[in-house]
Protein backbone atom coordinates (compact mmCIF):
# COMPACT_ATOMS: atom_id res chain seq x y z
CA UNK A 1 0.00 0.00 0.00
CA UNK A 2 1.54 3.53 -0.79
CA UNK A 3 -0.27 7.19 0.69
CA UNK A 4 -2.05 8.51 -1.65
CA UNK A 5 -0.58 11.37 -3.74
CA UNK A 6 -0.88 15.40 -1.73
CA UNK A 7 -1.74 13.82 1.72
CA UNK A 8 -0.44 15.70 4.51
CA UNK A 9 0.39 13.99 7.16
CA UNK A 10 1.82 14.53 10.72
CA UNK A 11 5.54 14.39 8.83
CA UNK A 12 4.30 17.40 7.48
CA UNK A 13 2.61 19.29 9.87
CA UNK A 14 4.21 22.68 11.82
CA UNK A 15 2.17 23.43 14.46
CA UNK A 16 1.56 19.63 16.02
CA UNK A 17 1.25 20.44 19.89
CA UNK A 18 4.27 18.40 21.84
CA UNK A 19 3.16 16.02 24.39
CA UNK A 20 4.94 16.36 27.29
CA UNK A 21 4.01 14.62 30.38
CA UNK A 22 2.92 16.91 33.55
CA UNK A 23 4.56 14.42 35.62
CA UNK A 24 8.60 14.96 36.63
CA UNK A 25 9.90 11.21 37.40
CA UNK A 26 12.56 11.39 39.82
CA UNK A 27 14.07 8.18 40.90
CA UNK A 28 17.00 9.56 43.39
CA UNK A 29 16.86 7.95 46.62
CA UNK A 30 15.65 9.83 49.50
CA UNK A 31 15.51 7.69 52.60
CA UNK A 32 17.89 8.21 55.50
CA UNK A 33 17.76 5.37 57.47
CA UNK A 34 19.75 6.74 60.18
CA UNK A 35 18.39 9.59 60.76
CA UNK A 36 14.75 8.47 60.55
CA UNK A 37 15.63 5.93 63.20
CA UNK A 38 17.70 7.97 65.93
CA UNK A 39 16.95 10.59 68.46
CA UNK A 40 16.17 14.11 67.68
CA UNK A 41 17.24 16.64 69.90
CA UNK A 42 18.52 20.60 70.48
CA UNK A 43 21.36 22.22 71.39
CA UNK A 44 22.37 25.85 72.17
CA UNK A 45 26.02 26.45 71.37
CA UNK A 46 28.16 25.13 68.19
CA UNK A 47 29.97 23.46 70.64
CA UNK A 48 27.58 20.92 72.23
CA UNK A 49 28.47 18.85 75.14
CA UNK A 50 26.15 15.84 77.13
CA UNK A 51 27.47 13.76 79.89
CA UNK A 52 28.02 9.42 79.93
CA UNK A 53 28.79 7.29 83.23
CA UNK A 54 28.12 3.65 84.14
CA UNK A 55 27.43 1.56 87.02
CA UNK A 56 30.67 0.18 89.40
CA UNK A 57 31.59 -3.20 88.30
CA UNK A 58 28.96 -5.92 89.70
CA UNK A 59 30.19 -8.51 92.10
CA UNK A 60 29.26 -11.61 93.65
CA UNK A 61 30.87 -11.19 96.79
CA UNK A 62 29.25 -7.87 98.01
CA UNK A 63 28.66 -8.73 101.73
CA UNK A 64 29.03 -7.11 105.15
CA UNK A 65 29.87 -8.46 108.61
CA UNK A 66 26.65 -7.89 110.71
CA UNK A 67 26.93 -5.07 112.80
CA UNK A 68 30.25 -3.84 110.95
CA UNK A 69 30.99 -0.07 110.27
CA UNK A 70 30.06 1.28 106.68
CA UNK A 71 32.74 1.39 103.94
CA UNK A 72 32.67 4.16 101.78
CA UNK A 73 32.52 2.93 98.13
CA UNK A 74 34.31 4.85 95.69
CA UNK A 75 32.80 7.17 93.59
CA UNK A 76 33.53 7.73 89.59
CA UNK A 77 33.24 11.28 87.86
CA UNK A 78 30.52 11.54 84.66
CA UNK A 79 32.49 11.64 81.66
CA UNK A 80 31.69 14.80 79.47
CA UNK A 81 31.20 13.87 75.59
CA UNK A 82 31.57 16.88 72.93
CA UNK A 83 30.89 17.34 69.21
CA UNK A 84 30.81 20.19 67.11
CA UNK A 85 27.95 21.25 64.73
CA UNK A 86 28.26 21.88 61.26
CA UNK A 87 26.18 24.53 58.61
CA UNK A 88 25.05 22.37 55.50
CA UNK A 89 22.96 24.57 52.87
CA UNK A 90 21.46 24.60 49.07
CA UNK A 91 20.98 27.71 47.33
CA UNK A 92 18.97 28.31 44.56
CA UNK A 93 18.84 31.24 41.47
CA UNK A 94 15.90 31.49 39.51
CA UNK A 95 15.33 33.75 36.82
CA UNK A 96 12.63 36.19 37.24
CA UNK A 97 10.89 35.08 33.38
CA UNK A 98 11.50 31.32 34.32
CA UNK A 99 9.10 31.75 37.31
CA UNK A 100 6.32 32.97 35.41
CA UNK A 101 6.63 30.98 31.97
CA UNK A 102 4.07 27.90 31.51
CA UNK A 103 6.00 24.70 32.46
CA UNK A 104 5.36 21.10 32.83
CA UNK A 105 5.00 19.07 35.80
CA UNK A 106 5.06 22.34 38.46
CA UNK A 107 3.65 25.86 38.64
CA UNK A 108 6.46 27.35 40.07
CA UNK A 109 10.35 26.83 39.55
CA UNK A 110 11.16 28.17 42.81
CA UNK A 111 9.00 25.78 45.18
CA UNK A 112 9.79 22.92 42.91
CA UNK A 113 13.87 23.79 43.35
CA UNK A 114 13.48 24.66 47.58
CA UNK A 115 11.71 20.96 47.68
CA UNK A 116 14.24 19.19 45.64
CA UNK A 117 17.15 21.03 47.81
CA UNK A 118 15.08 19.92 51.01
CA UNK A 119 15.65 16.26 49.96
CA UNK A 120 19.33 16.68 48.73
CA UNK A 121 20.44 18.59 52.03
CA UNK A 122 19.16 15.46 53.92
CA UNK A 123 21.04 12.86 52.02
CA UNK A 124 24.33 15.40 53.03
CA UNK A 125 23.27 14.50 56.23
CA UNK A 126 22.83 11.56 56.69
CA UNK A 127 26.32 10.98 54.76
CA UNK A 128 27.98 13.05 57.23
CA UNK A 129 26.46 11.32 60.52
CA UNK A 130 27.24 7.96 59.73
CA UNK A 131 30.96 9.01 58.08
CA UNK A 132 33.96 8.26 59.79
CA UNK A 133 35.19 12.25 59.81
CA UNK A 134 36.11 13.54 62.99
CA UNK A 135 34.74 17.29 64.05
CA UNK A 136 36.58 19.99 63.50
CA UNK A 137 36.36 23.26 65.28
CA UNK A 138 36.57 25.63 62.43
CA UNK A 139 37.90 29.19 62.13
CA UNK A 140 36.81 32.24 60.20
CA UNK A 141 37.81 30.95 57.11
CA UNK A 142 36.83 26.97 57.31
CA UNK A 143 34.00 25.05 58.22
CA UNK A 144 32.90 24.07 61.34
CA UNK A 145 32.45 19.90 61.09
CA UNK A 146 30.51 17.36 63.54
CA UNK A 147 31.82 13.67 64.15
CA UNK A 148 30.10 11.00 62.38
CA UNK A 149 29.08 7.39 63.87
CA UNK A 150 32.37 5.70 62.56
CA UNK A 151 34.34 8.46 63.92
CA UNK A 152 33.44 8.09 67.36
CA UNK A 153 32.46 4.19 67.98
CA UNK A 154 35.67 3.29 69.92
CA UNK A 155 34.84 0.29 72.16
CA UNK A 156 32.54 -2.03 70.00
CA UNK A 157 34.60 -2.21 66.41
CA UNK A 158 36.23 -4.19 64.11
CA UNK A 159 39.05 -3.69 61.36
CA UNK A 160 41.01 -4.84 58.87
CA UNK A 161 44.45 -4.95 59.19
CA UNK A 162 46.53 -2.03 57.99
CA UNK A 163 43.83 0.37 60.12
CA UNK A 164 45.03 1.77 63.22
CA UNK A 165 42.77 1.23 65.92
CA UNK A 166 39.92 3.95 65.99
CA UNK A 167 40.85 6.80 68.54
CA UNK A 168 37.62 8.79 68.79
CA UNK A 169 39.67 11.77 67.96
CA UNK A 170 40.47 12.09 64.21
CA UNK A 171 39.27 10.53 60.83
CA UNK A 172 38.98 6.82 60.39
CA UNK A 173 41.86 5.35 58.83
CA UNK A 174 40.74 2.76 56.47
CA UNK A 175 42.44 -1.06 56.84
CA UNK A 176 42.71 -3.69 54.03
CA UNK A 177 39.15 -5.10 53.06
CA UNK A 178 37.37 -8.37 54.09
CA UNK A 179 34.53 -10.02 53.46
CA UNK A 180 31.34 -9.68 55.80
CA UNK A 181 31.30 -12.71 57.78
CA UNK A 182 28.49 -13.77 60.29
CA UNK A 183 31.08 -14.74 63.17
CA UNK A 184 31.78 -10.82 62.67
CA UNK A 185 28.33 -9.98 63.45
CA UNK A 186 27.96 -12.83 66.41
CA UNK A 187 30.88 -10.75 67.75
CA UNK A 188 29.82 -7.27 68.03
CA UNK A 189 26.77 -8.41 68.98
CA UNK A 190 28.11 -10.11 72.49
CA UNK A 191 30.18 -6.73 72.49
CA UNK A 192 27.18 -4.79 72.67
CA UNK A 193 25.42 -6.73 75.11
CA UNK A 194 28.05 -7.20 77.33
CA UNK A 195 28.94 -2.95 77.36
CA UNK A 196 24.99 -3.22 78.02
CA UNK A 197 24.00 -2.00 74.56
CA UNK A 198 20.77 -3.89 72.81
CA UNK A 199 21.10 -3.57 69.27
CA UNK A 200 18.39 -3.27 67.59
CA UNK A 201 19.34 -2.68 64.05
CA UNK A 202 22.24 -3.69 61.94
CA UNK A 203 22.56 -1.17 58.79
CA UNK A 204 24.80 -1.80 55.96
CA UNK A 205 25.83 -0.77 52.35
CA UNK A 206 23.78 -2.66 49.42
CA UNK A 207 26.49 -4.67 48.86
CA UNK A 208 27.12 -6.10 52.39
CA UNK A 209 23.37 -6.80 53.03
CA UNK A 210 23.14 -9.33 50.49
CA UNK A 211 26.07 -10.50 52.42
CA UNK A 212 24.00 -10.68 55.36
CA UNK A 213 21.13 -12.27 54.26
CA UNK A 214 23.34 -15.44 52.50
CA UNK A 215 24.62 -15.60 56.69
CA UNK A 216 23.84 -19.47 57.50
CA UNK A 217 22.14 -19.06 61.08
CA UNK A 218 19.54 -17.09 59.17
CA UNK A 219 16.05 -18.80 61.97
CA UNK A 220 13.96 -15.85 60.61
CA UNK A 221 13.24 -17.55 57.41
CA UNK A 222 11.38 -20.43 58.18
CA UNK A 223 9.40 -18.33 60.34
CA UNK A 224 8.26 -15.76 57.36
CA UNK A 225 7.53 -18.64 55.46
CA UNK A 226 4.79 -19.95 57.82
CA UNK A 227 3.16 -16.56 56.69
CA UNK A 228 3.75 -16.37 52.58
CA UNK A 229 2.33 -19.91 51.86
CA UNK A 230 3.22 -22.36 49.19
CA UNK A 231 4.77 -20.86 46.18
CA UNK A 232 6.36 -17.99 47.68
CA UNK A 233 10.47 -17.94 47.47
CA UNK A 234 11.89 -15.84 50.17
CA UNK A 235 15.07 -14.46 48.86
CA UNK A 236 15.88 -11.64 51.41
CA UNK A 237 16.39 -11.37 55.31
CA UNK A 238 15.00 -8.31 56.95
CA UNK A 239 15.48 -9.82 60.58
CA UNK A 240 18.30 -11.38 61.90
CA UNK A 241 18.14 -13.64 65.16
CA UNK A 242 21.13 -13.63 67.63
CA UNK A 243 21.79 -14.99 70.72
CA UNK A 244 21.47 -11.44 72.47
CA UNK A 245 18.67 -10.64 70.41
CA UNK A 246 17.12 -9.64 67.34
CA UNK A 247 18.01 -6.96 65.07
CA UNK A 248 16.07 -5.57 61.39
CA UNK A 249 18.97 -5.40 58.58
CA UNK A 250 18.54 -1.92 57.30
CA UNK A 251 20.45 -1.38 53.65
CA UNK A 252 21.45 2.50 53.57
CA UNK A 253 22.22 3.45 50.60
CA UNK A 254 24.61 7.01 52.15
CA UNK A 255 26.68 5.04 54.46
CA UNK A 256 29.90 4.00 53.78
CA UNK A 257 29.10 0.30 51.94
CA UNK A 258 32.39 -0.99 53.72
CA UNK A 259 31.15 -0.55 57.00
CA UNK A 260 28.50 -2.25 59.03
CA UNK A 261 27.18 -0.64 62.05
CA UNK A 262 25.15 -2.69 64.80
CA UNK A 263 23.09 0.19 67.00
CA UNK A 264 21.19 0.38 70.14
CA UNK A 265 19.26 3.92 68.85
CA UNK A 266 18.02 4.76 71.76
CA UNK A 267 21.51 5.88 72.72
CA UNK A 268 22.02 8.12 69.47
CA UNK A 269 20.29 11.60 68.05
CA UNK A 270 20.04 14.28 65.87
CA UNK A 271 20.88 17.92 67.53
CA UNK A 272 19.80 20.56 65.96
CA UNK A 273 21.08 24.42 66.47
CA UNK A 274 19.20 25.45 63.55
CA UNK A 275 16.16 23.48 62.12
CA UNK A 276 15.43 23.39 58.30
CA UNK A 277 14.76 26.86 56.94
CA UNK A 278 14.47 28.57 54.08
CA UNK A 279 15.22 32.41 53.66
CA UNK A 280 15.59 34.74 50.75
CA UNK A 281 18.69 35.98 50.00
CA UNK A 282 19.18 39.69 48.58
CA UNK A 283 18.48 40.51 44.88
CA UNK A 284 21.08 41.70 42.75
CA UNK A 285 18.98 41.52 39.63
CA UNK A 286 16.12 39.80 37.57
CA UNK A 287 15.93 36.71 39.73
CA UNK A 288 15.05 34.89 43.12
CA UNK A 289 17.20 33.82 45.27
CA UNK A 290 16.53 31.25 48.37
CA UNK A 291 19.55 29.54 50.79
CA UNK A 292 17.63 26.66 52.65
CA UNK A 293 20.19 26.04 55.13
CA UNK A 294 20.65 23.46 58.70
CA UNK A 295 22.68 23.53 61.46
CA UNK A 296 22.90 20.10 63.47
CA UNK A 297 24.87 17.47 65.25
CA UNK A 298 25.49 14.18 66.26
CA UNK A 299 24.72 13.39 69.67
CA UNK A 300 26.39 10.55 70.15
CA UNK A 301 25.01 9.75 73.99
CA UNK A 302 27.03 6.54 74.74
CA UNK A 303 28.69 4.70 71.90
CA UNK A 304 29.76 1.50 73.97
CA UNK A 305 25.84 0.53 73.17
CA UNK A 306 26.90 0.14 69.48
CA UNK A 307 29.52 -1.15 67.41
CA UNK A 308 30.70 -1.31 63.95
CA UNK A 309 32.27 -3.73 61.52
CA UNK A 310 35.15 -1.96 59.35
CA UNK A 311 36.93 -2.60 56.18
CA UNK A 312 34.58 -4.48 54.62
CA UNK A 313 34.55 -5.94 50.86
CA UNK A 314 32.19 -3.89 48.44
CA UNK A 315 31.91 -6.05 45.49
Amino acid sequence: MAQPTNTFDSYDSIGTKEDLSDVIYNISPTDTPFMQSIGRSKCTQTLHEWQTDSLAAHSADNKVIDGDDATNDAITATTRKTNRTQISDKVVVISGTQEVVNKAGRKSELAYQVAKAGKELKRDMEARLTSGQYMVTGTSSSARECSGAEAVIVTNKSHGSGSPATSGTADVVNGTQRVFTEAMLKTQMQNCFTQGGNPGMVMVGPFNKTKVSAFAGVATQYRDNQKVGQGVIIGAMDVYVSDFGTVKVIPNRFSQDRTAFVLDTDYWAVSYLRPFQVKPLSRTGDSEKRQMLVEYTLEYRNEASSGKIADLTTS
